[in-house]
C-alpha cells in the first residue's frame, strides 16, 4: 500500500502487492467464512494442505515487507519535495489505523492495526544506516523465525523492507538481474529443503481428519511453515520479478499490477465480497476450503477487471485517493486527463 504519485511509481512493487494480495485472500476466506475441517482423503484434505505448504504465511510476508519498502519510499520523497515527511506519515498511520480499527470488527484476523503500530514504532529506523537496519532486521527474522511466531515477523519485515528501500533495490532492479537470479535459486534450495521437511512432518493429516490429529503434530507442521515462510517468499518475490523482466509476461501481468496499485481498496474489498458471498449464499458454516478456492476465482475476476477499469480513468484508487486526501489535508486530482 502506498500513496507515491502516478509518475513516481515503481512497477515492480505494483506487480509484487497484487501478487501478494492473490494469495492473502486464500488463507483469509476460511476462517471467514468458518469453512469446514477436511474430510479424510478427500480433495478438500488434499487442498488444505497444499494451503499450509505452498500459500500461508508466505504472500502476507511479502505483503509486510512491501510495507516496509513503502515506508522508505514514501518519507524520502516527501522530505525531497520539501515536506516534513515523518509528521505526514504519522498522519497516514493514524488514517491506516482508523480504517483497520473498523475492518477488524468484520474480520478480526486483519493486519491493518498491526501494520500502523509496528509503522510508527519503526519510523526513527529511517534515518538508521541501512547496514544496521539489513543487519539487525535480518537477525530479528531468523530468531523470531526460529521460535515461529508469526505476528513478531513483521517488524523485522518491514526493517528490511526500510533497508531496500534505502539501497535502491527496486528503483535499479533491472541493472541486477544476474544478482536477482542468484538470489532466487538459492532461496529455492532453501526453500525446497524447508517444504519438504515441512511435507514430511504432514503425514499424520494423510488419512485421517484434521480436526482429529494430534494437536501437536498440526502444530508443528503450521510452525514449520511459519519459519520457512519467509524463505519461499522470497523465493515467489525473486521468480515475480525476474519474470516482468520478459515485455510479453511483464504486459501478460498488466491486470495484477493494477490490483497492486488498488492495494489498500483491493484488500478492504477483498473482505466485504467474501462477506457478501457469504451472506447471500448462505455459506458460514456451510462450504469445505476447497469450496472457498471457488469464491476466491469469483472474486480475482471482479477485482482484476474493476482495478484495470478504474485507472483507466482514474489516477488512484478510490480508498487510496481518500487516504491520500486525508494524509496531505487536501484534494489530489482524481481523474486523468484523456
Amino acid at each position: 500500500m502506498s500513496a507515491i504519485g502516478e509518475n513516481e511509481r515503481i512497477d515492480v512493487l505494483d506487480y509484487l502487492r497484487g501478487f501478494a494480495l492473490l494469495g492473502i485472500i486464500l488463507v483469509n476466506i476460511g476462517p471467514l467464512l468458518a469453512a469446514n475441517s477436511p474430510a479424510a482423503d478427500s480433495a478438500d484434505a488434499v487442498y488444505w494442505r497444499f494451503l499450509y505448504l505452498f500459500i500461508e504465511g508466505r504472500f502476507y510476508t511479502i505483503f509486510t515487507f512491501l510495507f516496509g519498502v513503502g515506508l522508505f519510499l514514501f518519507i524520502d520523497r516527501a522530505n525531497t519535495k520539501g515536506k516534513k515527511g515523518q509528521v505526514l506519515f504519522v498522519r497516514r498511520l493514524i488514517v491506516l489505523f482508523i480504517c483497520g480499527w473498523v475492518h477488524f470488527h468484520f474480520h478480526p484476523g486483519e493486519a491493518l492495526t498491526i501494520y500502523a503500530v509496528s509503522g510508527l514504532i519503526l519510523l526513527p529506523f529511517y534515518k538508521v544506516d541501512k547496514r544496521v537496519n539489513l543487519l539487525f532486521g535480518t537477525i530479528m527474522l531468523v530468531v523470531v523465525g526460529l521460535f515461529a511466531s508469526k505476528i513478531f515477523m513483521v517488524i523485522p519485515l518491514m526493517l528490511l523492507g526500510i533497508a531496500s528501500g534505502q539501497y535502491h533495490l527496486f528503483n535499479r532492479i533491472a541493472h541486477h538481474i544476474k544478482a536477482t537470479a542468484i538470489f532466487t535459486v538459492i532461496m529455492l534450495v532453501l526453500g525446497t529443503a524447508g517444504l519438504i521437511l515441512q511435507y514430511e512432518s504432514a503425514h499424520f493429516l494423510i488419512g485421517s481428519p484434521v480436526d482429529q490429529v494430534n494437536a501437536i503434530q498440526t502444530q508443528q507442521f503450521i510452525r514449520i511453515g511459519i519459519t520457512i515462510g519467509p524463505v519461499v517468499s522470497a523465493f515467489y518475490a525473486g521468480c515475480i520479478v525476474m519474470l516482468i523482466q520478459i515485455p510479453f509476461f511483464a504486459k501478460l501481468l498488466v491486470p495484477i499490477k493494477n490490483y497492486g496499485r488498488m492495494a489498500f481498496t483491493n484488500y478492504l474489498m477483498q473482505t466485504a465480497l467474501i462477506l457478501l458471498a457469504g451472506k447471500i449464499l448462505q455459506l458460514q458454516n456451510q462450504i469445505n476450503y476447497l469450496q472457498t478456492l471457488y469464491i476466491c476465482l469469483a472474486i480475482y475476476i471482479i477485482q482484476l477487471i474493476y482495478s484495470t477499469l478504474w485507472l483507466r480513468y482514474f489516477r488512484f484508487g478510490p480508498l487510496e485517493w481518500v487516504w491520500r486526501a486525508l494524509t496531505y489535508l487536501e484534494f489530489p486530482p482524481m481523474r486523468k486527463r484523456l
